[in-house]
């Protein structure tokens, strides 16, 4: 992702609140399309060498205790691990949060499974499933016993080598959304992708505008896409959030990293910024 020619001193919102400006390091901008171009410029969020600006939350510890180095950074990836958990995986579900919310954008990545599955414990729907969350709530208003943040899950799946399974999915920890005009309730909405089995790095891309329109991508391929998102206030969570005063619309949010049981790493976590 490096290259010889630098953006620095770009100036961003420094937390989930409204908090001073602060400056940021410089950035090492990616190659882009014409198509690209017209947009803006694609910007790393992970540097490939720590996990600076991102912060930790699993179930049962405090915001920022990243238990057990479940999160990690090694050959230029980002990784998920469980080697020094111990005793039944227990519901330890984790998020790695980015430190900025965004609300008009493109996100990119790769990612991939490997094996095996945490092996004590770990529930039989987590087998090479992790996920990009997007239009989140922040890591310090979720409960310290809170299995996921109130969000929008870009569902990656993995394949089991033999049947199909969809990746780039929707699922909908507190919260619906609008498809085909309609409100959907189900909890996860299954994309149009092909199947991916093995280790092999997969492209995950999610356009985001607002609350107007969200897309998935798989390898550069529009898989799903959908309007709308907003807070259920058929979950307790979200239902919180919204007695806190926040709207139901989702205009914006965190955006985090899943752990949940199978060793899974990202690497090249980029974002381009776009206006409303």
């Amino acid at each position: 992702m490096s290259r010889p020619d630098f953006t620095c001193g770009r100036r961003i919102r420094g937390g989930w609140r409204l908090l001073p400006l602060a400056l940021v390091t410089c950035l090492a901008p990616s190659p882009v399309g014409a198509a690209d171009a017209a947009e803006g410029t694609w910007l790393p969020l992970f540097n490939g060498r720590d996990l600076s600006g991102w912060i930790p939350k699993i179930k049962g510890y405090p915001v920022g205790e990243n238990f057990g180095e479940t999160f990690r950074v090694a050959d230029g990836a980002i990784q998920v691990r469980y080697d020094q958990y111990r005793g039944r995986f227990a519901g330890r579900f984790g998020h790695l949060f980015y430190q900025t919310p965004y609300a008009h954008y493109r996100l990119r990545l790769e990612y991939r499974f490997l094996e095996p599955q945490y092996p004590e414990g770990s529930p039989g729907w987590a087998v090479r499933n992790s996920g990009i969350m997007i239009h989140g709530q922040s890591p310090e208003s979720m409960r310290q016993d809170q299995d996921f943040p109130v969000s929008i899950e870009v569902q990656l799946l993995g394949g089991d080598g033999v049947n199909p399974r969809t990746t780039g999915n929707l699922c909908t920890p507190g919260t619906n959304v609008v498809l085909d005009g309609e409100l959907r309730l189900e909890h996860c909405l299954s994309s149009r992708s092909p199947t991916f089995h093995g280790d092999q790095w997969v492209t995950a891309e999610v356009e985001v505008r607002g609350n107007q329109l969200v897309r998935h991508r798989i390898n550069g391929e529009e898989v799903l896409a959908y309007a709308a998102p907003q807070l259920d206030p058929r979950d307790a969570d979200a239902a919180a959030l919204l007695d806190s005063g926040q709207p139901k619309l989702l205009a914006g949010g965190s955006i985090s990293l899943q752990s949940e049981s199978h060793p899974v790493d990202f690497r090249k976590v980029e974002i381009m910024e776009l206006q409303p």
